[in-house]
């Protein structure tokens, strides 16, 4: 089967890229193709009928999405089976990036039914590609933990990544994961921040980790919509303050802040002050006193 052509196939297992904002961004084979399938599989059928009907196109929708994904998949792949031509897409972006989709992929494999995929928008490849940051080798964390105390631990595991970071965060957590992230990367990390991408109010800023964060707090309007975070590789000094990081959470299990920072300081050769902001930056905590006060 040729994977370029616009022609829908029996029994193949379409991966349709959908819009993340601007309409006119859906590509003319997805648009065949949604239009040709025998069903499409949506995330949220109201939100993908909306699409679709402004659009011009007609298609059989059944919904797919977390809670029922389990459940629906062995059917779909039944009706694959049989020769049905299935189309999976998410709300917005490429099916299976942080959205449901993968689940029905894996089990197309396993039950070899052809997939093919209909690349398009996607919004972690689309603010990367406008972050200004090196996009050579890159990595694609989704979304960080919503609890305080896991965001943090995840936060602290990724400070020593070299690589270029890629994240999505909802709108009501930002506030707190950039603060976060700041504390566990250092306040001068380069970033992007990119918020509702190719809709009317897209925005896009790359300036520091520490400057996003106050920005983002002093800025209701930078506190709606979707969020991607581009972030900058570690130096290699990152790497000795990880090592210091895994110390120090041994440590603060069974002591306080500061004497786990005096124990970590001297273990690892490094300034007892050093030690001791690291170490409440585990905590989510913001340095006050010398821990020799």
């Amino acid at each position: 089967m040729d994977p370029s052509s616009d022609i829908v196939r029996p029994g193949c297992l379409y991966v349709v890229a959908t819009p993340i904002g601007n309409r006119a961004d859906l590509g003319e084979r997805a648009r065949r193709v949604l239009q040709a399938v025998d069903l499409v599989a949506a995330e949220d059928t109201r939100h993908t009928g909306r699409l679709l009907s402004a659009l011009g196109i007609e298609a059989r929708l059944l919904s797919l999405h977390e809670h029922n994904e389990r459940e629906r998949v062995p059917g779909l792949i039944e009706r694959l089976r049989a020769g049905e031509s299935v189309a999976v897409v998410s709300d917005a972006g490429t099916p299976g990036l942080s959205d449901p989709g993968f689940p029905l992929v894996a089990a197309a494999h396993d039950a070899e039914v052809p997939v093919v995929p209909v690349p398009g928008p996607s919004a972690a490849l689309a603010a990367l590609a406008a972050s200004g940051l090196a996009t050579d080798r890159f990595v694609f964390e989704g979304f960080l933990p919503a609890k305080p105390k896991a965001r943090r631990n995840r936060a602290a595991a990724l400070a020593a990544e070299s690589r270029t970071l890629v994240l999505y965060e909802s709108a009501h957590r930002i506030t707190e994961a950039l603060r976060d992230l700041a504390a566990a990367f250092g306040a001068s990390r380069p970033a992007t921040l990119a918020r509702e991408l190719t809709k009317a109010w897209e925005t896009i800023r790359r300036a520091t980790l520490g400057e996003l964060a106050e920005w983002v707090a002093s800025d209701p309007d930078q506190r709606r919509g979707e969020i991607v975070l581009v972030i900058a590789g570690a130096p290699p000094e990152a790497a000795d303050d990880a090592r210091l990081g895994a110390m120090l959470d041994t440590l603060l299990a069974e002591l306080p802040p500061a004497r786990a920072a005096a124990v970590a300081a001297r273990l690892a050769g490094v300034p007892r002050r050093r030690a001791y902001d690291l170490a409440l930056a585990r905590e989510g905590r913001v340095p006050r006193d010398d821990p020799g006060a």
